[in-house]
């Protein structure tokens, strides 16, 4: 391979990877303008690296121009850091500017690391308002609408989110029951301690859910009182997006389908004291976890490091969620996981939280209020002590990771053990007489795949002790030998078996995918919609290559294939005039008007890819926008959303792409 492209796909294997071009009008090299936002990016999201002389021609592909004069761009580059009209912070020292030589030229690599919360956000142009914040999205570069960074600037100066006085509020809107509960489980865990001596007000005072200011002389519930113990109504005045889920789903698959579900629906408290503790009794009933008990001087132990780690790892979800998010709280059980959702991304980097030992937990007083009855991890020790329950069973090890549109953070604890009875026999059937030349990393990496259907870089570093550059060579080979098959690139690489590899627009389609008719491109119905008319006709024209498969229609005339998991509207011709109408009535408010909001898009775009995949040009026919611009305008957004998902992945611009609505994304992650 390649020892130019070896190094860019290794520094893109372990961290966000831009690469700029750099020249400059006299080809010496110049710091482009396009670099900053990157730099806000990086910054305010997990950090990257930047390669500067180097020209991507496409994606995947890149050759090397380098950077006559380095050193004049590296001294611009600390110029304008240290310009505080220009950006808010440098976050780069001078180790962290490096020139290499590749193929006889100079690159500038130039780390970036992640802003602390302190110093979210980093914004250009002295304004973090109107554009000048962004964030890293999908490789690219985002700005933050004026929420999003109000929501910085509020982790940055508030260290406990939920210490804010609920004026208008008190002792009536907190549920006594639940209180009475509290206080129960506080005598139980400590019995001779001083607070019991007090009524339950002057408890709840105690335990900060009653705050008074000395210096505005204001007083009331704290948000972390009337979350923990407060009625349901009085909850919904003072957090209007908070919401908290449990759903108990009977397969281990991605669906929304539950045995099992409590939300606040007037039935209980809906507070979060007694999310936990009728939660925690679901997660482990022992109907649904089956563990072996533990002998403690020859009496058994119905409370194992597993128990241990479900419950911190239920309370670390509530104390550390952002509930001004407008994401919920999910927990989901699954006889093959059990998983874990909060709104708001990790305070600390991912990688001191596995290590432990330090903590910045956002809703500081809930944590104190769990601690004080026995449950929680004080200084950071959460993270390590979930891990070590879960290895204790020798399961897979926890997989912890953040999306970043909208912020939340995401724990899913797999109850599969590490190599699997019968995995490494059916490894030797698919490898065949090479098994034997196989590292026991690259029999992780195969094993995960096999069991997880895909792994990815991130995923072998959560499960395997190897270097991180040990396990991209390790991926990159079992690629080059066939073994793996691989989708996307850098920190979006999803490694897969080639035998459980995904179907072709000619596997599924054949010949049978009608082109976009002319007549419909340039129709009146097209004309003046100059906000979806921007992109080429790339989409209008259809391949060639057909296969031998045969076509075979449901009774609503979509397109039925078994290599695909939902039958497909391929061509509008061919369905029943009955469910045509059902879809012309789903995109009437699109047909009817040029111009509309892109949310109110979105969402009948959504409605028409409902339970079924729906080509590219179908769409386009049904919203009668064009399809190319439909693409690049709403198709794509949704997919990094996650909102929609593609039929053919391996090839997201291909003509004969299909989407479906994907109603419950990974296991744990919504929009």
């Amino acid at each position: 391979m390649d020892s130019t492209k070896l190094i860019i796909e290794e520094l893109a294997e372990s961290a966000e990877l831009e690469c700029k071009l750099a020249a400059g009008a006299d080809g010496q090299g110049k710091l482009p303008s396009d670099f900053w936002p990157t730099y806000s990016a990086f910054a305010n999201t997990h950090g990257g690296i930047i390669l500067l002389g180097i020209r991507e021609r496409s994606r995947g592909h890149f050759s090397v121009e380098g950077i006559g004069n380095p050193q004049r761009v590296i001294g611009d580059l600390f110029n304008t850091l240290n310009n505080r009209q220009k950006v808010s912070g440098n976050l780069i020292a001078n180790e962290d500017v490096k020139i290499l030589n590749l193929e006889g030229k100079s690159v500038i690599q130039i780390t970036v690391r992640r802003a602390s919360r302190h110093e979210r956000p980093i914004y250009l142009n002295n304004n973090p308002f109107n554009g000048n914040t962004y964030r890293r999205l999908h490789e690219g570069d985002q700005s933050c609408d004026d929420e999003a960074v109000r929501r910085m600037l509020a982790e940055q100066v508030e260290d406990e989110r939920d210490a804010r006085i609920l004026l208008g509020f008190g002792w009536g809107d907190i549920d006594k029951r639940s209180f009475g509960v509290y206080r129960q489980m506080l005598k139980d865990a400590k019995p001779n301690h001083p607070f019991l001596e007090l009524d339950d007000f002057g408890l709840y005072e105690k335990v900060r859910g009653w705050r008074r200011d000395r210096q505005s002389g204001d007083e009331g519930p704290t948000l972390a009182g009337l979350l923990m113990f407060g009625n349901w109504d009085a909850i919904q005045e003072a957090a209007p997006h908070y919401f908290v889920d449990y759903q108990e789903r009977p397969e281990a698959k991605k669906e929304l389908r539950w045995i099992d579900r409590l939300v606040p629906d007037g039935s209980w408290s809906g507070n979060l004291f007694d999310f936990y503790r009728i939660v925690y009794r679901k997660l482990t009933d022992p109907d649904g976890l089956k563990i072996p008990f533990r002998l403690k001087k020859g009496q058994r132990q119905d409370d194992t490091p597993v128990h241990e780690a479900i419950r911190e790892a239920l309370v670390n979800c509530l104390v550390h969620a952002d509930y001004s998010g407008r994401v919920s709280v999910l927990v989901v059980k699954r006889p093959d996981m059990i998983g874990f959702r909060n709104p708001g991304d990790m305070r600390i980097p991912l990688d001191k939280a596995l290590r432990g030992g330090e903590s910045d937990c956002r809703n500081r007083i809930m944590h104190q209020m769990f601690l004080m009855i026995g449950l929680g991890e004080r200084a950071g020790s959460g993270i390590p002590k979930i891990y070590k329950g879960w290895d204790w069973r020798h399961w897979r090890a926890p997989s912890l990771y953040e999306v970043d549109e909208p912020p939340q953070t995401l724990l899913e604890l797999r109850m599969l053990e590490l190599m699997p009875e019968g995995v490494l026999g059916e490894l030797e059937v698919l490898v065949g007489n090479a098994f034997a030349t196989l590292t026991q990393l690259d029999r992780v990496i195969l094993a995960t795949a096999l069991t997880e259907q895909v792994v990815t870089h991130k995923r072998i570093t959560e499960i395997a002790v190897d270097h991180s550059h040990d396990i991209t060579t390790a991926l990159q080979s079992l690629v080059r030998q066939g073994f793996l098959a691989v989708q996307g690139r850098g920190r979006g690489a999803v490694y897969f078996l080639p035998s459980q590899g995904l179907p072709t627009p000619e596997q599924v389609f054949g010949a049978g995918v009608e082109p976009f008719p002319k007549e419909d491109r340039d129709s009146e119905d097209l004309a003046g919609h100059s906000e979806d008319l921007t992109g080429s006709s790339e989409d209008l024209t259809e391949s060639s290559e057909d296969s031998a498969g045969s076509e075979y229609l449901d009774d609503f005339g979509r397109l039925v294939n078994f290599m695909i998991s939902a039958p497909v509207v391929h061509d509008l011709d061919k369905l029943t005039p009955d469910f045509l109408a059902q879809l012309r009535a789903k995109a009437r408010l699109a047909e009817n008007k040029k111009t509309l909001p892109k949310e109110t898009m979105r969402q009948v775009i959504l409605s028409l890819c409902d339970e079924h995949y729906i080509t590219r040009s179908c769409l386009a026919r049904l919203v009668h926008r064009d399809p190319d611009s439909l693409r690049q305008q709403h198709l794509t957004y949704l997919v990094k959303q996650g909102r929609l998902k593609l039929a053919f992945p391996q090839t997201p611009n291909d003509s004969r792409q299909a989407y479906i609505a994907n109603k419950d994304l990974s296991p744990m992650e919504e929009p």
